[in-house]
């Protein structure tokens, strides 16, 4: 019994672990491009080195870190190409899950995800950008998860993971921020109508408004002060 304990100890602090470097690595308090330093993140996270690698490697399956041979975890950086490959295959996930959600939501499903909706709107009053992002992350997995196919809830889990921190920041600009709202509200309409062409239309279309703003601002240096990427 005691074995049992500490094993899940150990796996529940891993997992705190990789939480709290998932959101510094979204949130950009760990810069794109930079090296994790295991010494100043054990410091900051007050954890030892055993759970702060797990978390890493489970970070790296998750495509917010590069692991490197003799280079370590570095946080991803993308090139403009990058972007514009992995939001051409977003959107066509994004667009079958909402239209896979909107024929098979349970009727529980929906209220939850109303609620979901109705925290991120307080977050969106109050301006908090870090609430509002997480629970905006939730809906998502939860169409994703009404769409009643784990394959594609899976797929969709590993390709966006290498652009949340891309998308965190598109959000920054009032206008476009308002503008995203409008259209989360519409996806709860569509999904209460069980329009399966009006879900596909609006997830599409948020998804390439969030690609245009990642490219927008990579071209003005705005998020890779340093680089100068061009797609090929």
């Amino acid at each position: 019994m005691t074995a049992d304990i500490i094993e899940i100890s150990r796996l529940a602090l891993h997992d705190q672990v990789a939480a709290r470097l998932r959101t510094m690595l979204v949130e950009g308090h760990i810069a794109p491009g930079a090296k994790l330093n295991e010494r100043e993140l054990c410091l900051q996270l007050r954890v030892s080195r055993t759970p702060l690698r797990e978390a890493i490697k489970l970070l790296g399956a998750e495509g917010l870190v590069d692991l490197l041979p003799n280079r370590g975890a570095v946080a991803v950086k993308l090139t403009e190409a990058d972007v514009l490959n992995t939001f051409e295959v977003l959107a066509m996930l994004e667009g079958m899950s909402g239209e896979l959600a909107a024929k098979r939501i349970t009727d529980e499903e929906l209220a939850e995800l109303r609620a979901l909706h109705y925290e991120m709107m307080a977050c969106f009053a109050r301006r908090d950008l870090s609430g509002y992002y997480r629970l905006n992350a939730r809906i998502h997995t939860a169409i994703n998860e009404a769409a009643g196919n784990p394959v594609l809830a899976s797929t969709y889990r590993s390709i966006n993971a290498r652009v949340q921190s891309l998308r965190f920041r598109t959000n920054q600009n009032e206008v476009k921020w308002k503008h995203a709202v409008e259209e989360h509200e519409q996806m709860i309409d569509a999904l209460a109508a069980r329009d399966a062409a009006a879900m596909r239309k609006v997830l599409v279309a948020h998804l390439m408004r969030k690609r245009d703003t990642v490219l927008e601002l990579m071209r003005a240096g705005e998020i890779y002060p340093q680089a100068h990427n061009k797609a090929s």
